[in-house]
């Protein structure tokens, strides 16, 4: 099993770079708080709220996944180059169809510095 990353608040964190460093592998989940039942609900999720990440031969985001408690909704897979190369938050718009109340999680995978989760986003489905 891989160690998995998580955010940490950064006014536990001191120094500049290690901000730099977690916020820039942290996968954020962006979505209302609640959706209808049996329609079309859109979930963004965005590697780093504040810092880019290097899209390099060697180093970038490798995918993102969308997952409600133990079940995977969706996955996103990326190349190197993707993002012409640049530094850039790897963002994905996943379009869901709820049923139930959800407990929603993504996951990032940095070919350096392995896979990272978000914090649990609840939606309530009406």
């Amino acid at each position: 099993m891989p160690k998995i990353n998580r955010y940490v608040d950064i006014d536990t964190v001191e120094r500049e770079a290690k901000k730099d460093y977690i916020d820039r592998h942290s996968p954020f989940v962006h979505c209302e708080s609640s959706a209808k039942k049996g329609e079309k609900f859109k979930v963004k999720v965005k590697v780093g709220e504040e810092y880019a990440h290097p899209d390099d031969f060697d180093h970038y985001i490798a995918y993102v996944q969308l997952w409600n408690g133990e079940t995977l909704l969706g996955q996103a897979t990326f190349t190197p180059g993707t993002l012409g190369n640049e530094k850039s938050q790897v963002e994905v718009d996943f379009y869901i169809i709820p049923q139930k109340n959800l407990t929603l999680t993504a996951m990032s995978y940095c070919t350096k510095h392995g896979l990272w989760e978000s914090d649990p986003v609840k939606v309530v489905v009406e």
